[in-house]
């Protein structure tokens, strides 16, 4: 309080005076003829200011934090002011001499007055700061910032305002050429991204900091490759995404990870189709506990739906999943519920309970080498649970029913992407039963980078165990894609909503995934071959070197988004599609796996995969793909 009411008297202070200076500006010496006018005067609009001053809040604005929008502030109130100081002499005019360009001039040194105190305050506090980390440097990492736009000069902000963070900031690196050899927050840019080993090695920097949130991953792998080769650790901010969900802290300064190698552009939503389906709905998310599943609850969060049903049959992850959700998003009512998409009375009753509008289907059996070994689990699952819910969305009006398939369903080659495939022509076939206003439709993209069981947290163990890593097959390729873009483009094609369709995400370039091994090895700060061996294990039952995200017949139409793609239907056996389906039920329940898969050939006569001794050993479901 006593901090508060010294800035208020001192700004009184500050403006009080500015008037005389503005009469000695104007009219000079002459002033001292009209002293007693200027003095009424003065007092006469001391209250006034005194107002604006405590209404505005002028007191209580951080003058060691001082920014633009604070001189805006400024700016407004002494406008205000000085519009009242016109009326005021205008009622007066005959009683006191003031000369009509003095409350111009007034106005235009209160400004300059106020922001220069608080720009000398913030410039004393970030000098002593400074001083303070200097201090405090030896020992501290000198540091590099790629990036002097937004978020570098934050990073370098937050760095000299924290001397516990224990990082002194020698300068900047920057590629656009109108910025080289500037200064930023008293930082110089001192070259471009590629100059970093010479820079490194001339100023003796320790670290170098990417502080590029939107840079594409080629960019990202180009400064790590440089700073291995000066022999200097990386770390990197926070991406846009993470960026956009609050203030940066220099606690979020992380190692860099693969997901920032393979970066792509930020998504572009549209974001007015997908609030309209969202927007105060009730939404049932299956497999909720899981990595997209629980992404996708994030995502939509934005979008205010008002009730989400958190649908997975793991407790502990729904458990979890709850408790964040409900600490994120207090404004949103979730409802946890334990039920398996197999169990068609426990669906039965989730419909008639909640009335969901909204149903993201996320919830599949995803791993190729378990399911080879226990096909009839992948075909209850991931074709039995979405024939539940197709017919029961179906059955009680769902508005927007959007289901998560995998590129692992074109031309598949194993169970699982077979069984996946099915799902998709039995969300195909739910659409040529709805009513209107209803869409049924699919969503079908390559890995998830981070999703639990992928090859990402693997390798990561085998690296922390010393190795070895072992790929597959030195040309396995995948197609990748973070969590947060999926889960996105899944929402951005549930607003698309054209019934029946099947949506291809626009997943980049496939990446080796012996590339992906190496650069993991690299980033954990150890060379491939050398400290970690990398072991070739052979390709595993049901997979393909390289996965498709179309068949042949099928190609894309193009969609209002420029990432997402139709496939053209090539054609659903609805006459005897119904009949197929029962026959590969029953053999699944008969537990005949050659008999299954017979029947996913009869459903797809593009499947690949070849016939297997059905009592053979289940496969190392450990190995990397």
């Amino acid at each position: 309080m006593g901090r508060q009411i010294r800035k208020f008297i001192t700004d009184l202070g500050l403006w009080g005076a500015a008037l005389p200076l503005a009469f000695y500006l104007r009219i000079e010496s002459a002033m001292f003829q009209h002293l007693g006018d200027i003095m009424l005067v003065t007092l006469m609009v001391l209250p006034l200011k005194a107002v604006i001053l405590y209404i505005l809040g002028f007191h209580l604005q951080s003058w060691t934090k001082t920014g633009l929008w604070d001189v805006v502030r400024i700016v407004q109130g002494v406008v205000a002011s000085t519009v009242a100081f016109f009326l005021v002499l205008a009622l007066a005019q005959n009683n006191v001499y003031v000369p009509r360009s003095v409350p111009l001039i007034e106005g235009a040194l209160t400004i300059l007055m106020l922001s220069s105190a608080r720009m000398c305050v913030r410039i004393l506090d970030e000098g002593r700061r400074r001083r303070t980390v200097n201090s405090s440097a030896r020992g501290a990492d000198r540091v590099l910032v790629a990036g002097a736009g937004e978020a570098g000069t934050m990073l370098a902000r937050e760095v000299s305002r924290r001397p516990e963070s224990h990082m002194e900031i020698i300068g900047f690196l920057d590629d656009n050429a109108s910025k080289q050899k500037k200064w930023f927050l008293g930082y110089e840019v001192l070259g471009t991204l590629s100059d970093l080993k010479k820079i490194a090695r001339e100023y003796q920097a320790d670290k170098v900091i990417i502080a590029m949130p939107t840079a594409p991953g080629d960019v990202v792998r180009h400064v790590v490759t440089l700073a291995q080769e000066a022999g200097i650790t990386s770390q990197i901010m926070p991406g846009l995404y993470e960026l956009l969900s609050g203030n940066f802290n220099i606690a979020q300064l992380r190692d860099v990870d693969v997901a920032d190698l393979l970066r792509r552009k930020q998504v572009k939503l549209d974001l007015a189709p997908i609030s309209e389906y969202l927007y105060e709905r009730t939404v049932l998310v299956t497999g909720a506990g899981g990595s997209i599943g629980s992404e996708i609850v994030r995502q939509m969060a934005a979008f205010s739906p008002e009730h989400v049903l958190l649908l997975g049959r793991g407790e502990n992850s729904i458990f979890q999943a709850e408790r964040e959700f409900r600490s994120e998003f207090p404004s949103i009512r979730f409802t946890p519920i334990i039920a398996d998409v197999r169990d068609r009375d426990s669906l039965e009753y989730v419909f008639r309970q909640y009335r969901p509008q909204v149903v993201f289907h996320a919830a599949a059996h995803k791993h190729v080498p378990l399911m080879e070994s226990n096909p009839e689990q992948a075909i209850f699952n991931n074709v039995g649970g979405t024939r539940n819910l197709c017919e029961l969305a179906l059955e009680h009006g769902v508005e927007r029913f959007v289901n998560i398939s995998t590129d692992k369903s074109v031309n598949p080659s194993s169970i699982m992407g077979s069984s996946k495939r099915v799902a998709e022509h039995v969300v195909q076939r739910a659409a040529a039963q709805a009513g209107g206003g209803q869409a049924f439709v699919s969503v079908r993209f390559g890995n998830v980078l981070g999703s639990r069981g992928s090859v990402v947290p693997m390798f990561r163990k085998q690296i922390e165990q010393g190795g070895p890593v072992t790929v597959t097959h030195p040309d396995m390729t995948r197609y990748f894609m973070t969590i947060p873009e999926a889960s996105q483009l899944v929402l951005q094609a549930g607003g698309l909503g054209e019934n029946g369709s099947v949506y291809v995400l626009d997943m980049g370039q496939p990446v080796k995934i012996v590339d992906l091994a190496r650069d993991l090895i690299r980033l954990c700060g150890l060379s491939p071959d050398e400290d970690i061996e990398i072991h070739f294990t052979g390709v595993r039952p049901g997979e393909k070197l390289f996965e498709e995200l179309l068949t042949a017949e099928e190609g894309t139409l193009a969609t209002h988004h420029a990432k997402i793609f139709t496939a053209r239907s090539n054609g659903l056996p609805e006459a005897e599609f119904d009949q197929m389906l029962e026959e590969l039920f029953d053999a699944s329940r008969q537990r005949d796996r050659d008999g299954i898969r017979q029947q996913l050939l009869r459903l797809i006569p593009t499947c690949q995969f070849t016939f297997t001794d059905s009592t053979a050993e289940p496969v190392n479901s450990t190995e990397i793909a």
